[in-house]
């Protein structure tokens, strides 16, 4: 077994205890014939938040890392401390692939890529005139962009902080077009002109219950799409699937996501239908 069939890989996030990421990979790479190993860096777990990036990255290349998956709250912050982005995570403006070679750090964003495949398998033919986007962190950020590719007309992105949403809404009109894209002001009467919903944020996790979007604003004609996907049927999706709403789980874009990052890890290109079949597996 040569030494470039040896992978080493890791996640770094707070609180991803729940993440399949490892157990997709890994077992992937078990089918492929390689030996691959994949581990969590959990902040939480060591009582570290994103300053101490710097730290974890040095000591990935220093242990060899092949490469380095990041999620929530480490994908704006780790931008900075790269060599390098490929042109998705540079028009993002988030990466949650970091691959380590040569010496280098280079950023990559499949995120995008993840959700766009996720939309396309399960909300192919739904309504896109307008959609509103809860989130305008890294993950929304991504998001958006797929959103927009597969045609959306126009994107309302609301978020707490409302100048993330401005400054995200400003940088995707630059990319897709003025007035594509506008920060959400009025929720109840945004979401009631409304085709669809994504939720973007970590809200609906197993660690952060709740819904992003109060109840009573959900109709049976929208359609719901999420991204959290432990638990895969999230508060939201259970309220959005119980008035008779199309809805789209965050499963497809976990698959996805890591399809691509693995084979940015491992120059191989897996099996996606495999990786489809082993996450539903575990979700059983």
């Amino acid at each position: 077994m040569s030494h470039s069939n040896i992978i080493l890989a890791g996640l770094i996030g707070a609180g991803i205890q729940a993440s399949r990421t490892p157990a997709l990979h890994e077992h992937e790479g078990d089918a492929q014939g390689m030996r691959y190993l994949y581990r969590l860096i959990d902040l939480d777990q060591l009582q570290m938040d994103s300053t101490a990036l710097p730290d974890l990255l040095l000591a990935a290349e220093r242990m060899n890392y092949t490469g380095l998956n990041i999620t929530f709250p480490c994908k704006q912050a780790i931008i900075p401390l790269l060599d390098e982005l490929s042109p998705e995570a540079r028009g993002i403006g988030a990466v949650n692939t970091v691959v380590l070679r040569d010496g280098k750090r280079v950023g990559h964003n499949t995120d995008c890529l993840g959700f766009a495949e996720g939309f396309r398998r399960g909300l192919q033919d739904a309504a896109r005139e307008r959609v509103v986007q809860m989130g305008a962190g890294g993950a929304g950020a991504a998001v958006a962009h797929a959103l927009l590719s597969e045609g959306v007309r126009q994107l309302s992105i609301f978020d707490v902080d409302s100048e993330r949403a401005e400054s995200l809404a400003n940088n995707l009109n630059q990319h897709f077009g003025f007035g594509r894209v506008v920060a959400g002001r009025d929720l109840p009467s945004t979401l009631n002109l409304a085709d669809g919903l994504v939720n973007t944020t970590p809200m609906g996790m197993a660690k952060l219950p709740g819904m992003p979007v109060p109840v009573e604003l959900l109709r049976k004609e929208l359609w719901v799409a999420e991204i959290v996907y432990f638990p895969l049927e999230t508060e939201l999706l259970r309220n959005a699937r119980a008035l008779g709403c199309r809805t789209l789980d965050g499963g497809n874009m976990a698959v996805f996501q890591a399809v691509k990052a693995f084979e940015l890890f491992s120059g191989v290109v897996p099996d996606a239908q495999r990786m489809l079949a082993h996450f539903q597996s575990m979700n059983g």
